[in-house]
């Protein structure tokens, strides 16, 4: 949908055809919900991107005059490396190889490959129509043409890339999220607040904050510059990082205990989860538009 936003031709590829189908399916409802709450992307109607779409069920096809090819399949490093092995032997050396890898090492997934030059993970954040990051994480190997390039088509459809200097464990987002994760379970693990209101601290806190601004400059604004803040308060940072508690295991009496808090709110059987993801998905949609609507940074 993204790409089609953006004027380009896609074709969609899946080993198992019916996953094609319900994928049309689901997108031509989708272009068709968002242009009657005049929220779709780009200059063209929904029936208009709708025709850009095609679904193919040969891979060679696939990827014939493709100039940039983004793999979406589950996360598994076994299936990802067959899978660049394969696309490693039918590409010529113009197309962008990309991984939607959400934590996989490009040393990983590439390391040995021909085409290893035109390799690069671009992780989306889900869902990628509306939160529009897109970490660009480059193999040891991969041109830095290939890192501009994959930049400006993302910026070209409306996202907002990053680039990653070298690679990492878990990127930057999933870092950070990783970090906040880990504090909220060790809070409610040792009692000191409920899985409701440690929620709550996020969704009527720090996130209210961070949507439009993120931790640094949060730092910079909260004191007169960096340097006051630091001097203010990285006394009082540091003793507190240092009573952070090991990893957690995430398993035993608060995991039930969470589950218990996060069911009461929203029952996990797929139709209160998928009715709560479209609330969360229209949320993300209008405050996507404010974003939109404020003034140049």
């Amino acid at each position: 949908m993204l790409f089609a936003s953006g004027g380009f031709q896609v074709k969609l590829y899946d080993v198992e055809p019916q996953q094609i189908a319900n994928a049309l399916e689901s997108i031509r409802k989708e272009l068709k919900l968002l242009e009657q709450a005049g929220s779709l992307k780009g200059s063209l109607g929904a029936q208009e991107q709708l025709a850009l779409i095609r679904g193919c069920t040969d891979i060679r096809e696939a990827v014939e005059g493709a100039m940039h090819i983004q793999e979406c399949v589950p996360e598994n490093l076994e299936l990802k490396q067959k899978l660049f092995a394969q696309l490693d032997g039918l590409v010529d050396d113009s197309v962008v190889l990309s991984s939607s890898s959400s934590c996989l090492l490009p040393s990983k997934l590439f390391t040995g490959l021909a085409h290893v030059q035109q390799c690069l993970v671009a992780h989306p954040v889900n869902p990628p129509y509306y939160v529009p990051l897109v970490e660009l994480v480059p193999h040891p190997e991969t041109a830095p043409a290939t890192v501009d390039r994959t930049h400006a088509l993302m910026r070209q459809i409306g996202q907002s890339p990053v680039r990653m200097l070298r690679e990492v464990d878990g990127f930057a987002l999933n870092r950070l999220q990783y970090a906040v994760i880990a504090e909220a379970w060790r809070l409610v693990q040792e009692g000191v607040v409920s899985p409701e209101d440690l929620d709550l601290v996020m969704s009527d806190g720090l996130g209210m904050r961070y949507a439009f601004i993120g931790p640094l400059e949060t730092m910079h604004l909260n004191a007169e510059g960096m340097l006051s803040y630091c001097d203010r308060y990285g006394e009082g940072m540091k003793r507190v990082l240092g009573t952070f508690g090991s990893i957690p295991e995430f398993s035993g009496v608060t995991v039930e205990k969470v589950h218990q808090a996060m069911c009461a709110k929203v029952p996990a059987d797929p139709q209160h989860l998928a009715a709560r993801r479209k609330w969360r998905d229209q949320c993300l949609m209008q405050l996507s538009k404010l974003k939109g609507q404020m003034p140049p940074q």
